[in-house]
């Protein structure tokens, strides 16, 4: 019977949880531009996990970046804290845009005139019911 899950996926589902919480309270202690764990993956060996984040200012996710990779060794501290693992895999931030890519999809379509679900008005003659 083949397992649904590896290991390393059940690992990368703990991660992000902790590291949510690491990250949100990284940005807090030191002024960071508001981020959040979006994914992370981790590799076969499980040394390396990338570290996926948004941000809830676009225009400051550089400064937020910089931030989070300039305290990567002390999260992954407080991580080896939180998590009872032998090793803790070291972290790669790296920056989610696909939040951003969304919201320009969506922004063009109701720019083009194609609309959006919320500001769809039914059209006449339309009998889908």
């Amino acid at each position: 019977m083949k397992k649904s899950f590896h290991r390393t996926d059940r690992i990368a589902a703990q991660l992000r949880r902790e590291l949510g919480t690491l990250v949100h309270a990284l940005v807090r202690n030191h002024g960071l531009p508001s981020v959040s764990v979006s994914d992370v993956e981790v590799t076969r060996d499980m040394a390396h996990a990338k570290v996926f984040v948004t941000a809830l200012q676009p225009d400051r996710v550089k400064e937020a970046m910089t931030g989070l990779k300039e305290h990567a060794h002390e999260v992954r501290f407080d991580l080896a804290h939180a998590m009872k693992l032998r090793h803790v895999p070291e972290l790669h931030f790296h920056y989610d845009d696909s939040v951003d890519r969304g919201e320009r999809i969506e922004n063009l379509l109701r720019d083009t005139g194609h609309g959006t679900r919320d500001s769809e008005e039914p059209t006449s003659g339309s009998s889908d019911s």
